[in-house]
């Protein structure tokens, strides 16, 4: 097994900066190694295409979906049956802050449970899959969960961490 994972991308972009700030196109494609290129702009603040999705947006995906991994691995190894999980994740980049940057991610997973589930462990399994999260490891954000579970249609317990 190797001692590093590497991770490798390929960013295309075409165009003229010769116009100036507000002429140039914020258009360009980038690619996680072989697979298909996905298109992306700034964004729309910075004179990007609002079409395509944007460097922060990225970063919010990537620490939604690394949270949702970790969940579903901790909950699996503690026979926890998760039928359901989506997350109305935010990311939040003060134009105070200098140098910008994204200060805060919240996550709000709502995850739904089968009928049955031993709901005493929620809180230690969410916590534990944000300490196992590889993303929120290598952030300098700070990042909330806002977790609420259910099952069926009932919200049975809610975490926040």
């Amino acid at each position: 097994m190797p001692e590093n994972h590497s991770y490798h991308t390929a960013l295309t972009w075409s165009g003229s900066t010769g116009e100036g700030y507000d002429a140039y196109p914020r258009a360009h494609r980038v690619a996680p190694g072989d697979l298909a290129a996905l298109g992306m702009s700034a964004d729309p603040h910075f004179r990007g295409d609002p079409a395509l999705v944007n460097p922060e947006q990225l970063l919010v995906m990537a620490a939604s979906s690394c949270q949702l991994l970790s969940f579903l691995a901790v909950a699996a190894r503690a026979r926890l049956d998760v039928l359901d999980y989506r997350d109305e994740a935010e990311g939040v980049m003060p134009e105070s802050v200098s140098p910008m940057s994204v200060t805060r991610i919240v996550l709000r997973p709502v995850v739904t449970l089968a009928a049955g589930s031993r709901l005493d462990q929620l809180e230690r399994l969410t916590r534990v899959a944000h300490e196992q999260c590889f993303i929120a490891n290598s952030l300098r954000s700070e990042l909330v969960i806002d977790a609420g579970f259910r099952i069926g249609d009932e919200t049975v317990a809610t975490v926040r961490i």
